[in-house]
């Protein structure tokens, strides 16, 4: 068993709401929570609060209790910290939906969570309100925060001015969030996250990532991820820094409010990382302010993140986590430089882990030569880790052992010096810009076209290094059928990241006797390309 270097942190017995706000000072609440820079408006810390308050006592007089779930389908606006720590403060649970959602999408999450309310904006409505009513959801319990004929509206609710009631429940098993992943079998569930997962990730997370309270964080990934929602959006909050906030990633618009707003600290998934390595319109603003940025959500190359940091004069830094453990159980400390950039840093306090022979099931502890483990399957038990999925006792049990190891699906190396690096994974998910796409859904969308007779689907490298969707068509015999027509057929039924993006034409599928594809056969042949 590997532990981490730093001593175990204590872990307070509170509410996320009490945890952030509960000690709230005079001179932290006149500082900036929230910047919008398409306004240039800012909120304080104290004005959020009151919000929060005032948003929870809306609900709350409109029946939202403890047992309420609310879904939340909204891109990064500052009113998102106040829909989300307003539904939390009530005891109610929120489940977040990915912006890019279909109707279908958004319909099948609310029926899973059990999700009676229904948060979102304007630009999103359209598909808000067709799984909305899909579900029986009625127009008075869909919230849109900046107006829209028949549903509550975020001024009203607000100008209200309610107080919400007092509420008391165990933090350590009252669920809090409820976001959606696909785990290791590619088929998404509920993960149900308690409050005290939630404060324990940002008190854990405190060790190893220094972010202040003089920092401006750029907040671009978005707050529906569990990385957005702890990493940024909570971790920022407890630690008093300042959010500005981006609805979508523009290049351009990113780098402008880098420049306008003096950001100091960004939080990046690795296609940002490229651009910020390779791409020339970096050099047509000042972003010097800039000190640290930090990686997460997919693997980052070690060259990348070298060039990039080289190219800002930043520090470049990386961790790994999953939604399941809140999500972060590793980060690159700040304060050491003999860490690889390459490597996803150290465990977090309070966390202990595993590296598992995925053939043998025997425990990986000697370290070589070159002072490296051997890889193995990473399982990590700490207070980050999931109370379980969401009404799937067997997934639960599947993925979360006697002995409370949580078994990830990655494969991963650990160094003498402490540090581990991610190298391969298990399970078969494709992450496209750190959003998970499963294989499966796509294979079973594309078996639906009455000229494919058969499919299997992979991650394969596009040019900048990143994993992309690809497809290995087998036509129905005598049809005429070409990639575009493929390609178009899944991206009008899916969410833009999940599209295929590459297709070749095959004979057959290789499969096992029991008819299961082989990926890794389909994987080294396109090595062998």
């Amino acid at each position: 068993m590997f532990h981490s270097p730093f001593a175990d942190v204590e872990i307070p017995a509170l509410s996320v709401y009490d945890y952030l706000f509960g000690d709230l000072s005079d001179a932290d609440a006149a500082r900036i929570a929230l910047v919008d820079p398409a306004s240039g408006a800012e909120t304080t810390y104290g004005a959020l609060k009151a919000q929060i308050d005032a948003f929870a006592g809306a609900l709350a007089a409109r029946g939202v209790d403890a047992d309420t779930v609310v879904g939340v389908l909204c891109p990064n606006i500052p009113a998102f910290a106040t829909v989300f720590h307003g539904v939390l403060r009530l005891g109610a649970a929120v489940t977040t939906f990915n912006s890019l959602y279909t109707a279908d999408d958004i319909r099948t999450q609310i029926s899973d969570a059990g999700a009676t309310w229904l948060v979102t904006v304007s630009p999103l409505l359209p598909q808000a309100t067709a799984a909305a009513s899909a579900c029986g959801i009625p127009d008075d319990h869909v919230i849109v925060l900046d107006g829209a004929d028949g549903h509550p509206n975020l001024r009203e609710l607000l100008g209200e001015g309610r107080t919400p009631p007092a509420v008391s429940f165990d933090p350590a098993t009252h669920l809090a969030v409820l976001p959606y992943s696909s785990g290791t079998t590619g088929i998404p569930k509920g993960v149900m996250l308690s409050h005290r997962n939630l404060v324990a990730n940002v008190e854990q997370s405190r060790v190893n990532i220094d972010l202040r309270s003089t920092d401006r964080v750029l907040a671009v990934l978005p707050f529906f991820h569990i990385y957005g929602m702890t990493v940024l959006l909570n971790l920022a909050l407890r630690q008093r820094a300042s959010l500005v906030t981006m609805p979508r990633f523009d290049l351009a618009e990113f780098l402008k409010n880098i420049q306008d707003f003096g950001c100091t600290y960004l939080y990046i998934a690795p296609p940002i990382a490229v651009a910020l390595a390779k791409h020339p319109i970096v050099d047509d603003y000042d972003i010097s302010t800039v000190h640290s940025v930090f990686s997460g959500a997919a693997p980052l190359d070690g060259e990348t993140a070298r060039l990039a940091g080289a190219r800002i004069h930043a520090r470049m830094m990386q961790g790994y986590g999953l939604t399941e453990t809140s999500p972060v159980t590793h980060a690159m400390p700040y304060d050491r430089d003999d860490v690889p950039v390459s490597s996803v840093g150290v465990l977090l306090p309070n966390t202990v882990c595993k590296l598992v022979d995925p053939d043998t099931g025997e425990e990986i502890t000697e370290f070589g030569q070159n002072g490296q483990t051997r890889p193995g399957e990473l399982w990590i038990r700490g207070p980050q880790v999931m109370m379980g999925y969401l009404n799937k006792p067997d997934a639960t049990a599947n993925a979360i052992d006697d002995e409370g190891f949580f078994h990830t699906g990655d494969v991963a190396t650990a160094h003498e010096g402490g540090w581990f690096t991610v190298v391969d994974r298990v399970k078969e998910l494709i992450k496209y810009h750190g959003y998970q796409v499963p294989p499966a859904e796509l294979e079973a969308l594309l078996l639906g076209h009455p000229k494919v007779a058969d499919v299997a689907v992979i991650g394969v490298r596009d040019d900048e290094g990143e994993e992309i969707p690809k497809a290995f068509v087998v036509p129905a015999a005598g049809a005429e059928l070409g990639a575009d027509e493929v390609m178009a057929f899944v991206a009008e039924r899916v969410a833009p990241y999940k599209k295929v993006r590459r297709v070749e034409f095959v004979e057959a599928i290789p499969k096992s006797s029991s008819g299961k594809i082989l990926r890794k056969d389909l994987r080294a042949r396109e090595q062998g390309a």
